[in-house]
């Protein structure tokens, strides 16, 4: 039987676990470089026994920021700090994944300790924001700008570029970011695309964006480390994206050659009724695994290692990620590992303090 430690071999990369660092905006960027804090942030949790640690959104392009403090890959520069963080992180026996995203029409904010509202275009550190369609996310935005033919080739040729950056620094692991109320979620959900060419309208058109910038990415991604989607499962309303959508979209990027589905949900509308509570999106990573027969990662609220232990076994979902616990205790999979009596390596430089 599989447990939250069995080792999990994707293509010719091995995790020794299937603990996973969830992707966390730290907001502590400046023009897109890692510093410090990102080496010792996500190098903690490398010591802390996780088997992946993938980064948080680090932006294809400037104007793909959430905020002006976000991590970015947008430019050759970028790449001589993310590889000292990456030979971090896989001297401790772990493999580091760069989640690459756009944040469409979420972009041009400012950090959530200073308010996390929007910063208008025409003021410091704020930009235009891009979208499927000229929709602001809520009321009293600044609507975005529609892009159009030229704007969706940029994007495309920005996730490209940034795919090769990603190599070059030693990602292992490269997961899509269309989730979250982000660009390519904002193209997929009927609830923020209104376009009318082939980009919208028909489920067909409207996961066309996704598809082209899978196929593009996977143009210069080696062919034997593993792709990852991560997608809303659920907008959480009405007329919007459903599970089945889901299902019927894993089904065409698992043909596409992607390896796993990031299972999370929400986030394209400002107001949604979310049922929150533990584990409360891990019926979405079983639904797909099971209906699309693809291998899927589970997330939200899930904070102790029987709980973790238990999607595993149950085979709901074949990595679980961990984002809040994760930032409470770096050291989790080692606490883990004596919670359930599994035997693992811990840090030389840590042995004298392992539980006896």
């Amino acid at each position: 039987m599989k447990t939250l430690f069995t080792p999990l071999k994707i293509k010719s990369v091995e995790l020794k676990n299937r603990i996973t660092v969830s992707p966390m905006c730290e907001y502590s960027s400046e023009d897109g470089f890692a510093n410090d804090w990102h080496l010792v942030h996500l190098g903690s949790m490398a010591t802390g026994g996780a088997g992946l640690i993938i980064t948080e959104a680090t932006a294809v392009s400037a104007e793909g920021r959430i905020t002006f403090a976000d991590l970015g890959i947008w430019k050759d520069e970028h790449i001589s700090r993310l590889k000292q963080i990456i030979d971090f992180i896989e001297q401790q026996g772990c493999v580091a994944g760069v989640q690459l995203a756009h944040a469409g029409r979420k972009a041009s904010h400012s950090e959530p300790w200073t308010g996390g509202k929007q910063i208008p275009s025409n003021q410091a550190n704020g930009w235009a924001t891009v979208a499927p369609s000229a929709l602001p996310f809520t009321d009293g935005e600044e609507a975005p700008v529609e892009l159009d033919k030229a704007g969706i080739e940029k994007v495309k040729a920005d996730f490209k570029a940034a795919t090769l950056r990603a190599v070059e620094a030693g990602f292992k692991v490269a997961e899509l970011h269309a989730a979250h109320g982000y660009l390519l979620h904002q193209f997929y959900s009927p609830l923020s695309n209104q376009r009318t060419d082939e980009y919208g309208g028909s489920f067909e058109n409207r996961i066309r964006l996704l598809l082209e910038v899978t196929e593009t990415v996977q143009e210069v991604w080696p062919k034997d480390y593993p792709l990852f989607v991560r997608i809303s499962a659920t907008d959480w309303t009405e007329g919007g994206w459903t599970a089945e959508d889901s299902v019927k979209l894993a089904v065409i990027l698992k043909e596409k050659g992607v390896d796993l589905i990031d299972c999370s949900t929400g986030g394209n509308v400002a107001k949604a009724s979310i049922p929150v509570k533990p584990g409360y999106q891990v019926q979405f990573a079983e639904q797909v695994k099971r209906e699309a027969g693809i291998l899927t990662g589970a997330v939200g609220l899930i904070t102790t290692a029987q709980q973790a232990n238990d999607i595993i076994q149950k085979e709901q979902a074949d990595l679980v990620l961990f984002a809040r616990e994760m930032l409470r205790d770096p050291h989790f999979a080692l606490r883990a590992a004596h919670e359930l009596g599994e035997s693992v390596k811990w840090p030389v430089q840590y042995e004298r303090a392992k539980w006896h």
